[in-house]
Order: structure tokens, then sequence, then C-alpha cells
């Protein structure tokens, strides 16, 4: 059962969501707060008290501190609660994901995505350390956002301040480091081969040694391995290729 805390300056949205959360079995406690000062003062307050609180669902648009500005400081709590974020803007969806939301709602609230939403934040807060199938990334195009899921990513490759994504349909450009993406699907099968280059382990097929040259094969790209890296692949890649079908080879 899970204890959540909804977040919205309008209070006749705040108390319909609020309701909404009410009428789902899976929910045991609401708590509501009218602004994002007075939730994080209520935050605190729980974590004082060592009451539990599994997720925040996050209005974004509010005076004094906004859902995103919210959003940062519970992420520097211990054991922080899953966000899912309710708002009636499309246009910060890029933002909300590169802070681990685990969903983003557009009002009205349809209750169906409601429910939707609360099986995600129960299956992300139930989570013992597996990799979440689900996880995606969103990409902004040309004024549209389309969501790439992380099985779909073959590798990713560090462009300055940003991260390329190859998947087999394509590749896509998002705002986001090396290091904040290894960190986001730590335990999902990514190995970083290369100072520039995170690699998922589903995706490769080969693992070759040509003299003191190190390469996977992921689709039809030959990527190198660095020295520093080439032990931690080898361990880990032998480790799951000999798991799976034998689809790949090392040699």
């Amino acid at each position: 059962m899970l204890r959540v805390l909804a977040v919205d300056d309008e209070i006749p949205a705040l108390e319909e969501l609020a309701y909404l959360l009410r009428r789902d079995p899976r929910i045991e406690h609401v708590a509501t707060a009218s602004g994002g000062v007075t939730a994080l003062q209520d935050m605190v307050h729980m974590i004082g008290t060592g009451e539990r609180l599994d997720g925040v669902f996050l209005d974004i648009r509010m005076p004094g501190m906004d859902g995103l500005d919210l959003a940062r400081l519970i992420g520097g709590f211990p054991n922080p609660p899953r966000l899912v974020f309710v708002t009636a803007h499309e246009d910060c969806a890029v933002r909300a994901f590169e802070l681990e939301a685990v969903d983003y709602l557009l009002k009205p609230v349809r209750p169906d995505r409601l429910a939707e939403a609360v099986r995600r934040l129960e299956s992300a807060a139930t989570a013992t350390g597996d990799p979440d199938p689900e996880d995606v990334i969103p990409v902004e195009l040309g004024g549209r956002t389309r969501f790439v899921a992380q099985q779909a990513v073959r590798f990713a490759k560090a462009k300055g301040d940003y991260v390329r994504l190859y998947t087999v349909d394509g590749d896509y450009l998002v705002r986001m480091s090396l290091a904040a993406l290894e960190r986001r699907w730590a335990g999902s099968g990514f190995i970083r081969v290369h100072r520039s280059t995170l690699v998922s382990a589903r995706h490769v097929s080969e693992l070759n040694f040509d003299g003191g040259r190190v390469t996977v094969r992921v689709g039809a790209e030959t990527l190198p391995v660095s020295r520093r890296h080439t032990r931690r692949v080898r361990e880990q890649l032998v480790r799951q290729l000999q798991d799976r079908p034998p689809s790949g080879a090392i040699r």
C-alpha cells in the first residue's frame, strides 16, 4: 500500500486529484499541500517523525517554489519519494524526466492514466534494484516529444553536454551527461566501455581481442573498448552472454 502527497496550488485541482487517488485500492494514505513551500515543510516533518512517503504527485507551475525546484530538493533527501508530475503544460516533460520522474500526466487527469501512474509508482517503490523495463528518455523533435524506451537503446555516446542515443530506428540527441545516464541505468545491463560510450549488454553480439585492441560489436557498429575499462567489460559481458541463448560470440 502506498502513502503519497499531492501538491497543487489550485485547490479544486488538488481536491479532485486527492479524491481520485483515495479511490485507488493501492493507495493507503493521501496527504495534500497547496504549494511547494508547504509541501517541503510537510515532507521534512514526515522524515523527522519517521513517516513513510512513497510518492509525490506534483504540479509544476506554482507560485513561490515551482514543482521542478521542489523536485530537485526532494532528490537530495535520503531515500527520496518517487515523483509523478501532474500539469497542464506539455513543455516540461524533458526536464521532468531528467529528474527521474516515474510519470508525467497532463490535466485534466483521466482516471485510467492516473491508475497507470499509480501502477508505475507502485512498481518503482517496491523495486529491489532490478532494472525498470519501462524506463524512457524524452527527446524533443521539432516541437514534439518522443519517448525512447531504455530497451531500444543499443548504445549511447557523449557529445559535450549532450548524449546521443543509438537505437534500431535511428539516433536521438538528449540534454544529459553520460555519467547521469549511467547512474540512471545502473544495474540495467548498460556497461561503460569507453569514457565517451555506454553500451547495452543485451545488444552486444561480439567481444573481440585483436592484439592490444579490444572492441565490441553492437548491431552493425564496432565500438572500441578503452584499456581502462577492458577488464570490467570482459567480466560483465562474459557473465551476461553465458546467461542468454547463443546468438553472440567472444573471441
